[in-house]
């Protein structure tokens, strides 16, 4: 007859409950989104881009990780846009005396 104690040896112990699915790349761009869309202006939009990227990475490899990547996405995108309207607006506000002055040509003697 076989050993009754064989078979218990045989399986591995595990202590503890097991490891969780990976979703380090979901937060990093979950976390970089937000603090992109908080203070991009101080680092020239650079935290949204990366949360943009690591986001794309996310929903590649990480399937647990899914509705992190995904604010995260949506958070680097919007940072994006405001940045990208914000510039726009700065642009115009620059340039319109300049376009008054060239439309009325009297007040370019004051």
């Amino acid at each position: 007859m076989s050993d009754p104690h064989a078979t218990a040896l045989a399986t591995p112990v595990t202590d503890g409950p097991p490891a969780a699915p990976p979703r380090g790349l979901g937060i990093a761009s979950l976390v970089l989104g937000g603090a992109g869309l908080i203070a991009g202006w101080a680092f020239l939009g650079v935290p949204c881009i990366v949360a943009v990227v690591l986001g794309h990475l996310a929903l590649q490899r990480e399937p647990a990780g899914r509705a992190y990547a995904i604010l995260g996405l949506v958070l680097g995108y919007l940072g994006i846009a405001l940045g990208v309207f914000t510039a726009v607006l700065i642009g115009i506000a620059l340039t319109l005396p300049f376009a008054f002055l060239a439309t009325f040509p009297a007040f370019t003697s004051l």
